[in-house]
């Protein structure tokens, strides 16, 4: 996908990824980019900062309606929706003692959302025969995020959906990519290390945290591409593999990772 004249929507568009992709939509040339957050005055802050082509949008992506009001409200506006990218995600730092409520929260947030976005955009763009969806899924989702079990299940399920959508409408015209970045220099990443989360310590401890602007660039490089996976950390496709070839010999290197943080 080349990114000149399209709409764009981008969720979780208040900061990090978000609103790196915006920033770099913009200046590849999109006629219009909607940011969608949460956190409504953080999002017009940056759609300001942008400039006229953005436009900023309070939502909770957990809340069905409100996703339908939001593609709604863009095609009327725009006309159309090429691009949809489902951002926004929540990590826990928890294990299966985490909360009932984090469970959920995840399960809403990091997948429930993706399955909102794809039922409110797909019928005008199968009407159309054309239109892109991108999912922020995580490295964790092909990988495992240490130390939170309701992000690495999520987020395992976030690429799961991805891949049956890819497989389901891509004869139909539409594109899916899954984003799968390590670890980004967020506020997530941020939390999650002034909170002792043991996630975010291995993150760290790679010594691999990309800036949001370098993850955009790796977006913009999979969508003119239109691969399924988007790698900004090339490293992640030879864990994969790894993974898969000899799963307890990773899962070894993973706890020998572990004690060595923990002691």
């Amino acid at each position: 996908m080349n990114l000149t004249d399209r709409v764009a929507v981008i969720t979780g568009g208040a900061g990090g990824i978000g609103s790196a992709l915006a920033r770099r939509f913009v200046a590849e040339g999109a006629a219009a980019v909607v940011l969608a957050d949460l956190d409504a005055d953080a999002t017009r802050a940056v759609a300001e900062q942008i400039g006229p082509v953005a436009h900023a949008v309070g939502l909770d992506v957990t809340d069905e309606a409100q996703v339908h009001a939001l593609v709604d409200e863009t095609e009327r506006r725009y006309g159309r929706i090429d691009l949809f990218c489902a951002n926004a995600g929540v990590a826990t730092g928890g294990g299966v003692e985490a909360p009932d409520a984090d469970w959920d929260r995840a399960w809403r947030v990091n997948v429930l959302a993706h399955v909102y976005t794809a039922r409110a955009v797909l019928p005008a763009m199968l009407r159309r025969g054309s239109g892109y969806l991108l999912f922020t899924c995580s490295a964790a989702g092909l990988l495992t995020a240490v130390g939170d079990a309701p992000y690495t299940a999520t987020k395992h399920a976030a690429v799961g959906f991805a891949d049956w959508l890819a497989i389901t409408y891509r004869d139909a015209g539409i594109r899916v990519s899954a984003l799968c970045p390590q670890g980004v220099d967020t506020p997530m990443l941020a939390d999650g290390l002034a909170a002792g989360h043991l996630g975010a310590r291995v993150i760290a401890a790679s010594g691999a945290v990309l800036t949001p602007d370098q993850v955009a660039d790796a977006t913009i490089a999979g969508l003119a591409e239109e691969r399924f996976l988007i790698l900004p950390h090339p490293e992640v496709a030879g864990y994969a593999r790894r993974r898969a070839e000899d799963p307890d010999g990773w899962q070894a290197g993973l706890r020998k990772l572990v004690r060595k943080l923990r002691a």
